[in-house]
């Protein structure tokens, strides 16, 4: 079987290149990827190379398929699965392994498993700890954005609150609480504001923070301010840039009690410092935001830590059960992951928009693995579709859908390309 994939070979270097795969064991499983969205993650490897905790160091002999945040069919079963998969099935993937002690991952560690590819081989791991799980919702980006949403709801769940009668802490964010997203208006900020929409920890208030007007912009138009009312809940964007006293302000939203529950969702000294200063009694503040340089510090008051029981923690990637519950909520229509899309490409765009991730405005960058096509923002669609029949049909769509990607534009996709969703 071949395959087209993204290969790492060090840093900065991603190749697009065609190559044989191996004949899968009696415990892999071979699978078709359809999608895969490109996570900031993934940026920090290309960047950091064999210095990267996950990266293999002989990837300049071994290169890795970098993507992780994948979706497809399932093409092939070893004999040891086949009690539990069928070909045909459609899945998402847990990246985040753990097996063994060891930090190896599926786009980061291994030379024939990866999301950004057209086929790949699930390696024995993968399938031993549960990590590659069914999908039965209709989209497969929804399955691919399954990844980013469980690292979201990892967050949510992993959030504590104390008491003084005993030690037992109260996991998740506070019932009827104020909950504070700082840099909350891009992707997974935004991601992150539609599952607290529906967490059964239901909050009083959601105050999201961004010092773009535009940025905030597009956030009121796909989840309103509205839509949040309508389930009981105070949504608040604001543009910390432009208050006299941020901190002063945003205590004031709450009447002077501040946030119980706080996620930074940008790696900004300043933003974790305010957040820090913005927690209520026993708050709970959760730096979210990975930042790539591993001196990174913020100063934080242990005057109120030690009196107040405020507490700092910080959550990377989501577990098994956090992909399930992104699944299930997001088959379910309950969450919207399209949200934190704003481009479409194919797999011949994923080296270039990886290496240059954070000068490419907007949120998450989605890939189809199974056709070329430029990475395109969903606001110029309606431009191309001037002159173009595929993009018209894209941008109607969108925009019968609150601008969001979804279901429907994949399908007008594939039927361009030729792809039957089907095919193995």
């Amino acid at each position: 079987m071949k395959t087209k994939a993204v290969r790492m070979y060090g840093t900065d270097d991603l190749r697009l290149e065609e190559f044989e795969l191996p004949q899968i064991a009696e415990n892999e499983v071979l699978v078709k990827i359809m999608s895969d969205s490109i996570c900031m993650s993934t940026y920090k490897l290309v960047k950091q190379g064999k210095k990267h905790k996950r990266a293999p160091q002989n990837i300049d002999t071994n290169p890795v398929i970098v993507g992780h945040e994948c979706s497809g069919l399932i093409v092939e079963v070893g004999k040891k699965w086949q009690d539990q998969f069928q070909p045909g099935q459609k899945f998402s993937l847990q990246p985040a392994l753990n097996y063994m002690g060891k930090l190896d991952s599926p786009g980061y560690s291994y030379e024939f498993c990866g999301g950004a590819c057209t086929y790949c081989i699930m390696p024995n791991e993968v399938m031993e700890l549960g990590c590659l799980l069914e999908y039965t919702g209709e989209s497969f980006f929804e399955a691919s954005l399954g990844e980013p949403m469980s690292c979201i709801i990892g967050g949510f769940h992993a959030n504590y609150h104390t008491n003084k009668r005993n030690y037992d802490h109260a996991m998740g964010t506070k019932v009827d609480g104020n909950i504070l997203i700082m840099g909350g208006c891009g992707p997974m900020g935004l991601g992150a504001v539609s599952y607290g929409l529906q967490f059964e920890n239901k909050p009083k208030r959601i105050v999201v923070t961004d010092i773009s007007d535009e940025r905030i912009a597009r956030a009121r138009e796909v989840i309103s301010e509205e839509s949040a009312k309508e389930r009981g809940i105070e949504l608040l964007y604001v543009n910390t840039d432009k208050m006299a006293d941020p901190v002063s302000d945003l205590m004031a939203v709450t009447g002077g009690h501040g946030y119980d529950d706080v996620f930074v969702y940008v790696p900004v000294k300043e933003a974790a410092e305010m957040g820090d200063k913005l927690l209520a009694f026993d708050g709970c503040m959760n730096f979210f935001a990975g930042p790539s340089d591993s001196r990174f510090k913020a100063e934080i008051n242990l005057y109120n830590c030690h009196y107040t029981s405020t507490h700092i923690m910080g959550t990377t990637g989501g577990n098994t059960d956090d992909l399930i519950e992104a699944n299930k909520l997001s088959a379910e229509g309950a969450i919207e992951a399209a949200v934190m899309v704003t481009h479409v490409g194919g797999i011949d765009s994923i080296a270039e928009a990886t290496k240059n991730l954070p000068s490419i405005p907007g949120g998450k960058k989605l890939a189809y693995t199974q056709f070329d096509m430029p990475l395109t923002a969903i606001e110029d669609f309606e431009e191309l579709g001037k002159s173009d029949p595929l993009f018209k049909k894209l941008s109607e769509s969108c925009k019968a859908h609150k601008g969001l990607w979804n279901g429907e534009a994949e399908k007008i996709l594939f039927d361009h390309f030729g792809i039957d969703p089907k095919e193995l």
